[in-house]
């Protein structure tokens, strides 16, 4: 059974082949390794990976840093950019993505397990929270009784359908 499924995008074949033994060898699921950024678009939609593991300097048109967008855009899966490129520029640009990672090439083998695991298990809990946030914004929006919160300086920052009738 393994622990995730990953998407790896790299472009560099033997380097792909080396990510690809290495995520196995943990026990991660490695469907394919897509070489470009469309490529890594279309992986995502078909396999539903559970991270996406993105090199930034592609072949073809898009580079990493735009097709993670791209995904992140479609789909609920955290990015852990694994790249040699760690330029003020290049790292700006990809901290615009919020991603869950940043591994440098050459990277060590536990330093790799260590990010991907975070980024798994931090998205999990946001995910849970998510979930929770969902459930007492519906019971609160659903209950018979006004519900006011307010912020510190007295602000409102939610009000429910009876508290907002009583208001009027």
């Amino acid at each position: 059974m393994s622990l995730a499924t990953i998407l790896v995008v790299e472009d560099e074949a033997i380097i792909a082949d080396d990510i690809r033994r290495t995520l196995i060898r943990f026990g991660y699921d490695v469907p394919l390794v897509a070489s470009t950024g469309r490529a890594a678009l279309e992986a995502a939609a078909s396999f539903k990976p559970q991270l996406v593991l993105m090199d930034i300097k592609l072949k073809g048109a898009m580079d990493g840093i735009e097709a993670a967008s791209a995904i992140q855009r479609e789909h609920d899966v955290p990015i852990v950019y694994l790249t040699s490129h760690s330029d003020d520029a290049t790292l700006a640009r990809a901290m615009q993505t919020a991603p869950s990672g940043y591994v440098l090439k050459p990277f060590d083998e536990r330093e790799l397990r260590t990010a991907i695991e975070v980024a798994l298990n931090k998205h999990r809990l946001e995910a849970q929270l998510a979930e929770r946030e969902r459930w007492f914004s519906t019971t609160l929006r659903s209950i018979g009784d006004a519900v006011i919160a307010t912020d510190r300086q007295e602000k409102i920052t939610f009000i429910n359908a009876v508290a907002d009738d009583y208001v009027k």
